[in-house]
């Protein structure tokens, strides 16, 4: 089991001791729980990364105008229809792009990298936006086993009940730079970070990131009940889980210097539209998607015509219908109705939104329409 992290959720405001929780958000307007947003940099037939890339600034300066809590981008792998297999770096870019926002990875597959370098990369994300970054880790490889195995240099993929939580421990002594005298990595420091605050002249300030953990069942909601720290849980493709895994999040819970109350999040996946058809049209081009995934023929997210000339197997309707049921879409009246109750069913404490579909328009649109159901702040006049 990991050492008790030791960061605080609070940070003091250059200039003043005003305290700022760095994990819990505020719900804006009608909305039951803190908004935020998860972004795959989804790349769609016949558009390029690069517009995928330019849609996610989009999307993250939306999401700030709008009111949204955080924005996450998530880690994946091998898969031509997602652009984000480098987080940090979009991050980055994002960080250059927005003002306020709180910015982070929903997440970053913590067996994939050495603690080390997510150190590194997360404290330099914290110094170019401070004070509103996440850190959030799964311990999934984000691909097949084959790539994983390309990305660890190793045939031998280290998800195991020991392993992951050594690595977290890890990863957390050098973000806090506190390895006990005579660890191997004593004189090791994750730079930028808090080692600079305390050598001869050193201002730099000691707020580093601030950890989660993620899954889709209930390995890493009990880890992180035990350890203290907020949970964010995948309902986008794991619904069935939902409810069991935050059950045992919250049952594990130990209060720590974190938070001192359970607070978990949900992934949901919701497309708003002005009609319910322009809904599901968009909605379809993911579950294709989807479903080439399944089949390993992972591709970009197909257009909804493909996506209506498309003949589903008895298997694949199936699945289909599994997944349209599984993601709140609609007018955003139904949106707004569907996300409430899925925060009744399930008690999140604030919601995640992701829209995998095929048009850019789409998706902006979507949140936008989803900001004016539950009246979050309209943009203002430049």
């Amino acid at each position: 089991m990991p050492s008790p992290v030791r960061s605080s959720a609070t940070y003091a405001i250059s200039g003043g001791t005003t305290p700022v929780d760095t994990i819990r958000g505020t719900a804006s307007g009608t909305a039951p729980v803190p908004l935020s947003v998860l972004d795959l940099a989804t790349v769609g037939s016949g558009l390029t990364a690069s517009d995928a890339l330019r849609t996610s600034v989009e999307l993250v300066q939306l999401a700030e105008r709008r009111g949204f809590h955080r924005f996450w981008v998530a880690e994946h792998h091998s898969m031509p229809g997602v652009a984000s297999s480098s987080p940090a770096v979009i991050l980055a870019h994002l960080a250059a792009h927005t003002d306020r926002i709180r910015l982070g990875s929903g997440g970053v597959m913590l067996p994939n990298h050495a603690p080390l370098v997510i150190a590194e990369q997360f404290g330099t994300l914290e110094a170019m936006a401070p004070g509103r970054v996440d850190l959030g880790l799964g311990r999934a490889p984000g691909t097949d086993g084959a790539t994983a195995a390309a990305l660890r240099r190793s045939d031998r993929l280290n998800e195991g009940a020991d392993e992951f939580p050594r690595q977290l421990a890890e990863l957390t002594r050098f973000l806090d730079a506190d390895f006990p005298d005579g660890h191997r990595y004593a004189r090791i420091h994750a730079i930028p970070g808090p080692i600079q605050g305390s050598v001869p002249g050193g201002v730099q300030s000691a707020d580093r990131p601030a950890i989660w953990l993620l899954g889709s069942s209930g390995f890493s909601a009990q880890l992180a009940g035990a350890l203290g720290l907020p949970f964010s849980f995948a309902h986008h493709f794991s619904a069935a889980n939902t409810i069991p895994a935050l059950d045992l999040y919250r049952s594990s819970f130990r209060p720590s210097a974190v938070l001192d109350a359970p607070y978990a999040s949900i992934g949901v996946g919701a497309l708003a539209a002005e009609d319910e058809r322009e809904a599901r049209r968009q909605v379809m081009t993911g579950a294709l998607s989807m479903i080439r995934l399944r089949l390993g023929r992972p591709g970009l997210i197909p257009t909804p015509e493909e996506a209506e000339e498309y003949a589903f197997a008895p298997a694949e309707r199936e699945f289909v219908d599994s997944h349209v049921a599984n993601v709140v879409h609609g007018t955003p009246d139904a949106v707004r109705d569907g996300l409430d109750q899925l925060v009744k069913r399930t008690g999140a404490d604030e919601l995640v939104i992701t829209a995998n579909v095929h048009s850019p328009r789409a998706r902006l649109r979507s949140y936008e329409l989803i900001a004016d159901a539950y009246g979050l702040p309209a943009p203002t006049a430049s």
